[in-house]
């Protein structure tokens, strides 16, 4: 569905359901996923229409969220869907998540007390959203059983650890993977896993705790969202913290469950559940980073091995699984972590980078450097912004351009080619101690496209190589402003 379709379907929705049109639609950044979210403006009220192809996934988000809702559990409230199932309009929870506040105040007490809220709340979530819920509308498999462990320990194998290209004996560290995923599931208590419940799913508005993107729940262990919430790697959270949040949670699934935990089992199949959440994370990280190349995910790497290694410190679990064991020490090496921080030769390189973008009126920039050139790549091929009326006088640094290079045009395919060439000549520079290396990309006004595409480059290599840049938009004198453009 083109964007116009997706606008026209919003605006649709949201007159069925206010009787009015909106005054605005404005597009939010995009997420993980494959849904698109637009804040609709009107009547001095704001709203959340969300666009997706998947019609399943919506309907499992709305009937979970009607469900939740109903057993006063903080979700959104789903307000309308349109008649095709893939847009549906809920309650504005505003930008600020758990994580970001965290960011923003650190380690404080207010901070702490909305993680209280969190894992009260969660507690809540999964025992009583668990009762009468309909696990036939989970999206894939209605239990977090054996399989699932197993296919969480050979993602992490496949999109990570088989990427480190290290011998292993293979057939030994699958039968380890067998028995460890057998010996996680014994006697544990299964009600509603959120999947995925961390920080960034936590959201903050007017001192009250909600919870999104929970569609990809399922039947499971209470541990394993806990697992997921206290050692997520971005939000680092101190050992004192984890300690009294567990033990503040485990009142709360005492109270609604009205039974006696044993905590030192639980805390034994929690560790477990742990080591099994970082596994996955790490594979996740494996996949958008080095397969997708998506710099984030690259970047948070080195975090999810750190985090990884500071939780085998403390806990010596796999022992009884030596090829799984010996892995996990060589995947958490300073060595391993060292590579994804400094890939190459690291920070003190003398490798200099220029990017440019220009335009091709003028044409190809000259190279002054004495080494001959480098790389110019042509976006043209790429659908121009500049064409169209309300981005004119934008730029490819401009948020309303970036989301429409990235969702309307092949710009991301384009720029993912090239990050797999520049790769390869980077490493080989920093390997051969060279000292300048120049990339150049040109389109038509040298305001949108190329613009864009060098600030990804820069932002790329910065990120995956921590190597010195120099940015520069040639074009920059004549971009067309509001000014101008009058």
């Amino acid at each position: 569905m083109i964007q116009k379709e997706i606008s026209a379907g919003i605006q649709n929705l949201y007159q069925a359901y206010t009787g009015k049109l909106p005054e605005a639609i404005e597009k939010l950044a995009p997420g993980g996923g494959d849904r698109e979210y637009y804040r609709v403006f009107g009547d001095d009220k704001t709203y959340i229409a969300t666009f997706n192809e998947n019609i399943k996934e919506n309907s499992t988000f709305i009937k979970f969220a009607k469900h939740f809702h109903e057993k006063e559990i903080p979700v959104p409230r789903i307000l309308a869907t349109d008649i095709s199932g893939k847009i549906y309009l809920q309650e504005d929870l505003g930008d600020t998540s758990l994580l970001n506040a965290l960011e923003k105040e650190g380690f404080s007490e207010h901070v702490f007390l909305l993680y209280e809220k969190t894992v009260q709340y969660l507690a809540r979530m999964q025992v009583k959203g668990d009762e009468g819920l309909d696990y036939n509308d989970c999206i894939t498999a209605k239990e977090f059983g054996k399989q699932a462990i197993l296919n969480d320990l050979l993602y992490c194998k496949y999109y990570f650890i088989d990427t480190l290209k290290i011998p292993y004996d293979k057939q030994a560290l699958l039968d380890d993977f067998e028995h460890f995923s057998t010996s996680l599931t014994k006697n544990v208590e299964e009600y509603f896993m959120f999947r995925d419940f961390q920080s960034r799913n936590v959201m903050v508005k007017d001192e009250t705790i909600f919870f999104i993107d929970f569609q990809g729940g399922m039947k499971g262990p209470l541990q394993y969202d806990m697992a997921s919430l206290l050692w997520q790697a971005k939000a680092a959270l101190p050992t004192d913290w984890k300690n009294k949040l567990l033990e503040i949670y485990l009142r709360e699934v005492e109270k609604f469950t009205d039974k006696k935990i044993n905590h030192k089992d639980f805390h034994f199949q929690f560790n477990g559940f742990v080591l099994i959440r970082l596994i996955q994370v790490l594979g996740a990280y494996g996949f958008r980073g080095l397969f997708e190349r998506k710099a984030h995910f690259l970047s948070s790497i080195p975090f999810a091995l750190k985090n990884l290694k500071l939780f085998l410190e403390k806990n010596n679990i796999t022992n009884e699984f030596p090829a799984f064991n010996e892995i996990l020490r060589i995947i958490t090496s300073d060595k391993i972590i060292e590579k994804f921080e400094h890939p190459v030769a690291g920070p003190t390189s003398n490798l200099l980078i220029e990017i440019s973008s220009f335009s091709y009126k003028n044409g190809i920039p000259e190279d002054t450097s004495g080494n001959g050139g480098g790389y110019v790549f042509d976006c043209r091929g790429i659908l121009n912004p500049g064409r169209i009326e309300q981005y004119k006088t934008l730029t490819g640094k401009d948020k309303p351009v970036i989301l429409y290079l990235e969702l309307e045009t092949r710009m991301p395919d384009f720029l993912n080619s090239i990050f797999d060439i520049i790769d390869i000549h980077v490493e080989d520079y920093l390997t051969r101690g060279f000292t300048h290396l120049a990339i150049c990309f040109g389109c038509t006004g040298g305001q949108h496209r190329s613009v864009y595409a060098a600030e990804q480059m820069n932002r790329h290599l910065r990120n995956k190589y921590k190597v010195n840049t120099l940015l520069r938009h040639l074009n920059k004198s004549a971009w067309v402003t509001e000014k101008n453009h009058q």
